[in-house]
């Protein structure tokens, strides 16, 4: 079982990928950190990536192609594997797509969680942070007992730059930008299946459930 999540900021996706891989026992699958990785291993394309990330450049798509095959080649994703961060453009899908079919793989779901961007917002710009202790709070949702202070060590919150309002604006415009197309892409190979991540953690599981539990390992 093969299985591609997207979900933007702020959506819950790391904490429904380690639910699937505790579930179903599949290894979460990662580019950056294969990338970080292969350059700690200095491996072949781990040296070619240092070598352009040090001279400020992008890493191609090759290179990164090259990485998923070897991850997916290892024997811990005989039973599958759940791709996080990639692709992230069609051309890569493309590459994808091409990369499974001759190592004699596909991908059964592409599995999408749907969360309206003013709810993004309020759940992100909401965190508050403990810079003593650490213990993380949300305005909202898990609000301190004093409004601004810490229930552990008195501390006053804070919320971290990238938390601030539009900071999460335009984050959640880096992530749709080129998520769009791709979703329309696996949508016309019949692989899209979009669940409701407005709901409890509990309700989303079981949705993720009820997609993953009916696949047979053949295509749709």
């Amino acid at each position: 079982m093969n299985v591609i999540l997207f979900g933007p900021p702020g959506a819950g996706k790391g904490t429904q990928a380690q639910f699937i891989v505790e579930r179903f026992g599949i290894p979460q699958i990662s580019t950056g950190d294969m990338l970080r990785a292969a350059v700690k291993a200095q491996t072949p394309l781990g040296v070619a990536a240092k070598s352009i990330m040090d001279a400020g450049g992008l890493v191609s798509d090759e290179i990164v192609l090259g990485l998923v095959k070897e991850r997916i080649s290892k024997p811990d994703c005989d039973a599958g594997f759940i791709l996080d961060g990639f692709p992230r453009t069609t051309p890569q899908a493309d590459g994808l797509i091409a990369l499974l079919s001759g190592l004699g793989k596909h991908i059964d779901h592409v599995i999408s969680l749907e969360v309206e961007g003013a709810e993004i917002v309020q759940r992100l710009s909401g965190r508050r942070t403990c810079p003593s202790c650490g213990k993380g709070y949300h305005v909202v949702y898990d609000a301190p007992v004093v409004a601004g202070v810490c229930n552990v060590c008195g501390a006053t919150l804070v919320q971290r730059d990238d938390d601030r309002e539009e900071t999460v604006k335009n984050r959640l415009d880096v992530y749709w930008q080129p998520t769009s197309p791709l979703k329309s892409y696996f949508e016309q190979c019949g692989l899209m299946r979009c669940i409701d991540g407005n709901g409890t953690i509990q309700d989303i599981q079981r949705q993720i459930c009820a997609i993953l539990e009916g696949s047979t390992g053949d295509r749709p």
